[in-house]
């Protein structure tokens, strides 16, 4: 008996499943057992060209509902979300790999953005000064941009396009979302989502793609923005080809993300924290901590507490086994995961020691899976590429400090500038770290920093390039624009008369 075709995933372009003529595909795994489950479609310009083109007629319709009849439909997405996020999280978690409690808080994250987006009224208010000049007022307007484009990194299939299509939606915008090519599926269960909230067809548009697809929305006179999560290279190239097109950019890149420990630190907690911060969604994430810096003299006793709580992780199928979830799951892909162990290798060539070492792991019932376990690394060179570049693995690795400012001097001296972490009792260090250290995102005792949705997310230096950052009052003000007008009714009873010099304020 023959083994059926995996299916194609296509895009979703005028409120409907649309199936692709491009005759190119990728292939989606399931991580945990190796194998081909589906393919994705890989657009070509005809599709690329269509994808927007319904936007751009979803816009034209959606632009003209009233605040109230948008919030309705924003709420009404909220509803069936919550209703229905398990169902997105095992989507995640058969692409992905991820454990479905990971993807579930991955959803929830996301969520809290389109719960802010709930009460956008408020946020895209004019102001309005009455008498600026005599009989003279002067307002403001906030109104939507058009078509914009949202590109999304593997790693969070939900969160991360949550973090920008509920904003752009609320403020009157029509989104193309180019998903991952890696797990494609979640994007197409949220645009079925929002036709069943009552989204006109064409606002929230989704493009299957390549680079080709990339390229197709920076090019375009009809995108407006463009928002992107990824590595900094492409972050960089994104920001550079579409600011060269006069388009808005919010584009958030890579990160390595230090944790320093300072001697009067609960090291339980220390260590607690460094495990669910390095080896939480296997490492597959910006946020996620790859470099303890360890003002001596607790770094061996902090590499032994760290060592136990490895040996009781639970690695396995995301999707668990009957019941049961394990803690950490496969990584993406096999070449994903044959990049993470090269940076071990590196780090071992460069004379690190590997205290716990994640390469070659094998699960039962699951040899062919894209396992790594975790993996951590002491004395590690600062010069060593395996501590100077993102990995996106489980691999945790120690760096041995003699005083806070050696550790401070170390992150400040890093390419990248997205999230850090100090973990101590002193108010003073930790008000004076907050102060002097050189990343957008910083957790005092809390390992993982992501903002709340009122507030936003992006980093500094090379881990954020563009206008604004993710969400908040930043997200609304990148997808709007502000018209000013200045207006007066003359009274009939009198005349301004002919004045051909510069407008005054008298």
């Amino acid at each position: 008996m023959s083994t059926p075709e995996p299916r194609v995933i296509s895009h979703w372009i005028d409120g409907a499943d649309s199936p692709s003529s491009s005759g190119r595909t990728a292939p989606v795994y399931n991580p945990a057992t190796g194998a081909v489950q589906a393919h994705v479609a890989l657009a070509d310009q005809a599709e690329i060209d269509a994808a927007i083109e319904s936007a751009q007629r979803g816009y034209q319709v959606w632009k003209t509902y009233s605040i109230a009849k948008r919030q309705t439909v924003i709420f009404a997405f909220r509803e069936l979300l919550n209703a229905r996020k398990r169902e997105l999280a095992e989507i995640i978690t058969a692409e992905h790999g991820k454990v479905v409690s990971d993807a579930m808080g991955e959803i929830l994250r996301g969520q809290e953005v389109v719960e802010l987006a709930t009460g956008f009224p408020h946020l895209i208010k004019g102001a309005f000064s009455e008498n600026a000049s005599t009989g003279v007022d002067v307002y403001s307007l906030k109104q939507p941009l058009g078509v914009v484009g949202i590109i999304s990194p593997f790693n969070f299939p939900a969160m991360v396009p949550m973090w920008f299509f509920p904003v752009a939606i609320a403020a009157g915008n029509a989104v193309v979302l180019k998903p991952s090519e890696k797990d494609p599926s979640a994007a197409l269960w949220i645009a079925q989502l929002w036709k069943e909230a009552g989204l006109p067809d064409g606002v929230f548009t989704v493009l299957q793609g390549d680079k080709l697809a990339v390229d197709g929305l920076l090019h375009s006179p009809v995108v407006q923005s463009i928002s992107f999560v990824g590595s900094t290279p492409i972050a960089q190239y994104i920001y550079e080809t579409a600011s060269k097109n006069g388009k808005r950019v919010q584009a958030l890149g890579g990160a390595k993300n230090h944790m320093l420990v300072l001697p009067d630190a609960d090291l339980d907690l220390v260590a607690d924290q460094a495990v669910n911060a390095g080896y939480g969604a296997a490492g597959e994430r910006c946020m996620a901590i790859s470099v303890v810096l360890a003002v001596e003299p607790v770094a061996d006793e902090l590499i032994a507490k760290v060592s136990e709580r490895i040996a009781n992780l639970r690695i396995g199928n995301g999707a668990g086994v009957d019941g049961v979830e394990p803690d950490m799951g496969p990584l993406i892909t096999g070449v994903h995961r044959d990049k993470v162990a090269s940076y071990v290798d590196i780090a071992e060539a460069d004379g690190a020691k590997i205290v716990v070492d994640g390469r070659g792991l094998t699960i039962d019932g699951h040899e062919d899976g894209f396992f790594f376990g975790p993996t951590l690394i002491d004395d590690i060179p600062t010069t060593s590429r395996a501590y100077t570049e993102e990995i996106f693995g489980p691999v945790l690795s120690v760096v041995r400090v003699q005083t806070f400012q050696e550790g401070l001097d170390l992150i400040n001296s890093g390419e990248f500038g997205n999230g850090t972490a100090i973990f101590t009792n002193d108010g003073g260090a930790a008000r004076r770290f907050q102060s002097e250290v050189e990343v957008g995102m910083i957790g005092i005792n809390v390992p993982i920093p992501v903002p709340v949705a009122y507030h936003s997310f992006g980093g500094w230096k090379a881990s954020l390039f563009g206008d604004a950052k993710a969400y908040g009052v930043h997200g609304f003000d990148f997808f709007t624009r502000e018209k000013a007008i200045t207006s007066r009714w003359l009274d009939p009873a009198t005349h301004g008369g002919i004045n051909l010099g510069f407008p005054q304020n008298n």
